[in-house]
């Protein structure tokens, strides 16, 4: 079935609007990184990060990158390109998603999440863990994450932030 929907690795052509859709989505929360801590999370595992076109057009994207569980990713600055820190985890930490504001509640985030959880099965993660920002603790919830109220995120991520996570459930 072809309903226009792709979910496709990030190329090179798309930070200018992958930069746009996250200043979009954060910037009001005070949350924006920049297309510069962007590219380096993408970085840090190329194939583990995705961009969602509709119709031919960039609507949204994902950054999920190895990271040891209950940590994430230091919004103050660019993810250093070797991490010295970085062990052999089996945990996909998924920093970003975003799909383009008049495009939500059609169910692309979904299918976003379920290209990541394919993804990590495949590539034998064991859980996805995030940082609910915002107020979407509510939507991660209903997504199957569980709060972990003894990972407390830094300031930095805002004053609702929630680390959660799930496992990666072989099916």
């Amino acid at each position: 079935m072809n309903d226009g929907i792709r979910i496709r690795p990030i190329g090179e052509d798309d930070w200018d609007a992958i930069a746009a859709l996250e200043s979009a989505a954060y910037a009001g929360l005070g949350l924006s990184e920049g297309e510069a801590a962007l590219r380096s999370r993408c970085a840090v595992s190329p194939g583990t990060c995705f961009a969602l076109d509709v119709e031919s057009c960039l609507a949204g994207y994902m950054l999920t990158l190895p990271y040891p569980a209950f940590r994430f990713p230091d919004l103050e600055r660019p993810e250093p390109s070797a991490r010295p820190d970085a062990p052999d985890t089996r945990n996909l930490h998924l920093h970003d998603i975003v799909v383009a504001g008049r495009l939500r509640r059609r169910g692309l985030a979904q299918r976003l999440l379920r290209h990541l959880t394919l993804t990590a099965r495949s590539r034998g993660y064991e859980r996805i863990s995030l940082v609910s920002v915002g107020d979407n603790e509510g939507f991660w919830s209903a997504r199957g994450f569980t709060r972990h109220p003894e990972v407390v995120p830094p300031g930095s991520y805002g004053t609702q932030a929630v680390y959660m996570s799930k496992p990666v459930r072989s099916e």
